[in-house]
């Protein structure tokens, strides 16, 4: 996962860093409001750890912008020297979904990162196989079905292909996509994901005949859009078919 992480004293966001990376996930730090806010423009993170006080804009501004754009499912906690009753109220009433204290108890902050990005991103977390629509997904073996017909790809591919099934619907900036993929953050401009892409939209036949289509985003990144909105696609493989006019009549 991607978190970024919002703290004005550079010894506590030096200890969220070091927690969260040490949890497996890409890190992003930044130490003014403002900074955020302009990041979040234009590059997408699965999580926000944010301080309460001494922002140039207030942590409480970047949150209400963060839900009123992108809903309720990106994960947001406060870490904060401010433990008041008043400032936790306040930050629950903007849409916090956690607030912790600092100096931080680790193992606990860990756990609640994990509670939290559990909650919001549940097909990513523990499941051995999963469906969508007519794709079948291994993760421990790294493969991926069409219909029952076995797909190789290389593991970067695969990387990518988990990625975008896991986030349907939802825009992936770019530099999002190359944490996640390559292991770090790029400085500067390449058109190796838009190959990548390009090539995976090839290998798994990612065309509305199978029900998703793999969409660019102009200034973003992508986004994978599952074509039959009235039903989830894990559902499809695993419900029974409607019976016919004659298996009713029997």
């Amino acid at each position: 996962m991607r978190i970024a992480i919002l703290q004005r004293d550079p010894v506590y966001c030096k200890s969220i860093e070091k927690i969260i990376i040490e949890a497996g996930h890409a890190c992003l730090t930044y130490q003014d409001g403002l900074t955020l806010s302009k990041a979040l423009a234009h590059s997408t993170v699965d999580m926000l750890i944010l301080d309460w006080h001494g922002m140039r804009l207030a942590s409480g501004d970047i949150l209400k912008s963060v839900r009123s754009v992108g809903g309720d499912q990106l994960p947001v906690m406060f870490a904060s020297t401010d433990g008041s009753e008043e400032s936790m109220v306040r930050a629950f009433t903007f849409g916090a979904d956690d607030y912790v204290t600092l100096p931080l108890r680790p193992f606990e902050f860990r756990a609640r990162v994990r509670a939290l990005l559990r909650r919001a991103y549940p097909e990513r977390h523990g499941a051995a196989r999963f469906d969508c629509g007519p794709y079948h997904f291994d993760t421990r073996r790294q493969l991926v079905e069409l219909r029952g017909t076995p797909i190789h790809l290389s593991g970067t591919q695969y990387r990518l292909a988990s990625l975008f099934f896991s986030n349907i619907g939802r825009v992936l900036s770019r530099d999002h996509i190359f944490a996640m993929v390559w292991g770090r953050e790029f400085r500067e401009f390449t058109r190796t994901i838009d190959s990548h892409v390009s090539r995976l939209r090839v290998l798994l036949a990612i065309e509305p005949e199978n029900d998703f289509r793999l969409q660019p985003v102009y200034k973003s990144g992508y986004r994978l859009l599952y074509l039959r909105a009235e039903q989830r696609p894990d559902q499809r493989l695993n419900e029974p078919s409607k019976p016919t006019e004659t298996q009713r009549a029997a």
